[in-house]
């Protein structure tokens, strides 16, 4: 095979595909990026055999062929090559090496036969639907933060995608959780997705996704089935397998009859949180909060350094109710709360409390306390 391609144009494309490789791969094929030419056009594809990404990109292509090299490698090679240069990838069949050749730049790579590279067949799609990429993006954003990283509850390893509702107001709905902490976003179920099953989306396909989308005025496709979900993104169609397991009742953790309403000012508390979280430990990182009519106290006390304690103005009118939190995680609540005001519903010191934008009624977060 020989292609001529722009550098630009295949940086781009291996930024993309070269992040699904693993750093070690005990399988050395899974450490390749597969090349193939063909009528005007250069894919490229990676897997790790969970996520599959290809993307094509236009060149000049003289015999079309395949073939596989080291994906970290070639990414780095191509980073490196001088702006705007042209980039010549040439292999012949007798030799198992390519050929990359950019203005007085020459470098050979060790290749791997492309008939050894996996496909990760992707089956019959049930549903296919499409979005508009800010409003996914927005989906991932406000839930991603919650995805759990521990591995022996892998079912709480993605975000939960599926229709909810009943008749006229369906939504399509995402929801994370790690046990200490739930976010939920939704939207307009889109035409096409009545009906589809739902899918835990692995953290890894999260993130991925979520670096591809580039153009928030682009259009998602999105297809999937009880066990695969692709996303085609301009150029670039990403596959991978879904979470085998079932995903928490979690309708069942969010508080519906919580009393006591704590409004207040969103940046001033998120900045009141961070400065008395200054002295908390790595292992303790709670805060008290205080509250009684038209105060919050909050109160961070560690042992082996010192205390600190801020004082805020809010619109509270319920009876004086003392609660603790992890400080972390009301701070990554707060960053997702887009409005200036946001909004706690309380309990007692051992329920849960929901937490939500006072003006965006599409998202909401559930935040267990801690014992403080």
């Amino acid at each position: 095979m020989k292609v001529t391609v722009e550098r630009a144009a295949l940086l781009k494309s291996l930024g993309h595909v070269h992040r699904v490789v693993e750093r070690r791969n005990t399988i050395p094929i899974l450490a390749n990026v597969l090349l193939r030419s063909d009528k005007g056009r250069l894919a490229l594809k990676a897997t790790d055999l969970d996520l599959e990404v290809i993307e094509t990109i236009a060149g000049e292509v003289g015999p079309a062929g395949a073939t596989t090299v080291p994906a970290h490698m070639f990414y780095d090679i191509v980073r490196k090559l001088p702006e705007g240069s042209q980039i010549v990838l040439e292999s012949s069949g007798d030799r198992a090496a390519l050929a990359i050749r950019a203005g007085r730049s020459r470098f050979s790579l060790q290749t791997l036969p492309e008939s050894d590279f996996p496909d990760l067949a992707a089956g019959e799609m049930s549903h296919k639907f499409g979005l508009a990429a800010k409003d996914f993006k927005r989906l991932i954003d406000k839930t991603q933060f919650a995805i759990s990283t521990e591995e022996t509850r892998y079912y709480l390893n993605g975000i939960y995608l599926h229709a909810a509702g009943s008749g006229q107001a369906d939504r399509l709905r995402a929801v994370a959780t790690d046990g200490h902490r739930l976010a939920q976003a939704e939207l307009d179920l889109p035409a096409g997705a009545e009906g589809m099953p739902g899918v835990i989306v692995p953290r890894k396909t999260v993130n991925e996704v979520q670096r591809l989308i580039e153009d928030l005025d682009a259009e998602i496709a999105i297809e999937l089935s009880a066990s695969k979900i692709r996303f085609s993104i301009g150029d670039v169609v990403l596959t991978s397998k879904l979470i085998d397991g079932t995903f928490p009742d979690y309708g069942r953790v969010i508080p519906l009859g919580n009393d006591k309403t704590l409004i207040v000012d969103k940046p001033d508390f998120a900045a009141a949180v961070d400065r008395v979280s200054t002295v908390s430990s790595e292992r303790g990182r709670a805060v008290k909060l205080a509250l009684s009519a038209g105060k919050l106290v909050l109160t961070v006390t560690n042992p082996d350094s010192g205390s600190a304690t801020e004082e805020l103005e809010v619109e509270y009118d319920s009876e004086p109710l003392d609660i603790g939190f992890n400080s972390r995680y009301l701070l990554d609540i707060a960053a997702q709360i887009e409005g200036e005001v946001a909004v706690l519903k309380l309990a007692d010191p051992g329920s849960p409390t929901l937490i939500q934008d006072k003006d965006a009624g599409n998202a909401l977060y559930v935040l267990m306390p801690m014992r403080v």
